[in-house]
């Protein structure tokens, strides 16, 4: 009997303008930058950002090995209006991305309501859930953004939780 339980790799993009569709990485795929930047950036991610936000949106990432690359950096200078760089990313990598402070735990409580019994099984409740998080959630997160980032700056880009009950 396995000690850890099946698992998916998701990835997706959120705005007050609307969110992507959940893209799920391959099984067994490594998650390089070349990986990053040709399948979820070109095939997915910016192709839909684009289509949601038209010519105008902020693309914030986190210090991912892969994030970080400099081919990652450098498309992503070119191919985004605005692209918040890594010379800009606090250096204790405090939770500042709107789907890791708030939309994955709405999500992953929703999920997880009822027992997932295998992988396919999984990806159906994330999928079911994700068509059903309203938007007024995401809005949340996202205002809560430039809260999140001040209390950030008021911190010196260290720890700023407690700063925010």
């Amino acid at each position: 009997r396995s000690t850890f339980s099946k698992s998916v790799m998701v990835s997706v993009a959120v705005s007050a303008l609307g969110c992507t569709e959940l893209i799920f990485v391959e099984p067994g795929a490594k998650i390089n930058g070349a990986y990053y930047r040709d399948v979820l950036l070109m095939q997915h991610l910016l192709p839909a950002l684009k289509e949601i936000s038209g010519d105008y949106f902020v693309f914030q990432q986190d210090s991912a090995p892969a994030h970080r690359a400099r081919e990652t950096i450098d498309l992503l200078q070119r191919s985004t209006p605005e692209f918040i760089t890594p010379l800009l990313w606090p250096p204790n990598s405090p939770d500042l991305n709107p789907v890791d402070y708030e939309i994955w735990s709405v999500l992953q409580q929703r999920v997880y309501r009822m027992k997932i019994i295998d992988v396919t099984h999984l990806k159906e409740r994330l999928i079911d859930e994700w068509s059903r998080l309203g938007q007024d959630i995401v809005d949340k997160a996202v205002k809560q953004w430039r809260v999140r980032l001040q209390a950030c700056v008021d911190e010196r880009g260290g720890h700023f939780e407690q700063l925010l009950k």
